[in-house]
């Protein structure tokens, strides 16, 4: 493979998953934009919170587009090096499997768990998949955030999730 052609992988690499989000936040809007919401609704509405969700991911998307490309950019104005065989990245299968698995509980179980403990248990398997080993700081964290959602959703939006086994309590 040529430095050239291997560049070429990498980039096309690098901009995978920030094009994947760009298409994700169109779909969101797309939803946004299509909502029926009833005369009168007061602010912020059901629209408000996608709405920022879809502009913060389109826009993290675009600022890592923009870093992948000034990269790939920097990498062909210098003298190219043959990259060593470890360093291109291999496929992490443990990694994508704790993404799934944490997914597919968060999904099948949230009805039973509730909002709090499903998305605070998702937020922690991803953290283990992007390498974090701080289990109890992880878990913190993740409920933390799963009850900020909870609280914006319940009490500003009026929109009830899933309370789950902390619900009967």
């Amino acid at each position: 493979m040529t430095a050239s052609t291997a560049a070429r992988s990498t980039l096309v690499k690098e901009l995978l998953v920030p094009a994947a989000l760009l298409l994700f936040a169109g779909y969101l809007v797309v939803g946004i934009l299509s909502m029926r919401i009833p005369e009168g609704t007061a602010f912020p509405g059901p629209r408000f919170f996608p709405g920022i969700i879809a502009a913060l991911v389109a826009a993290l998307s675009l600022m890592q587009i923009g870093i992948a490309l000034r990269a790939h950019r920097a990498a062909e104005a210098t003298p190219a090096e043959e990259p060593a065989e470890d360093a291109d990245p291999r496929f992490d299968r443990r990694s994508l499997l704790w993404v799934l698995g944490g997914f597919l509980g968060f999904v099948l179980l949230l009805d039973l768990l509730g909002w709090l403990l499903g998305a605070g248990a998702l937020f922690w398997c991803v953290a283990r998949a992007f390498g974090s080993r701080a289990v109890l700081r992880d878990a913190v964290v993740g409920l933390s955030v799963a009850a900020a959602a909870y609280i914006a959703f319940d009490m500003m939006l009026g929109l009830s999730l899933p309370s789950g086994v902390l619900g009967g309590l």
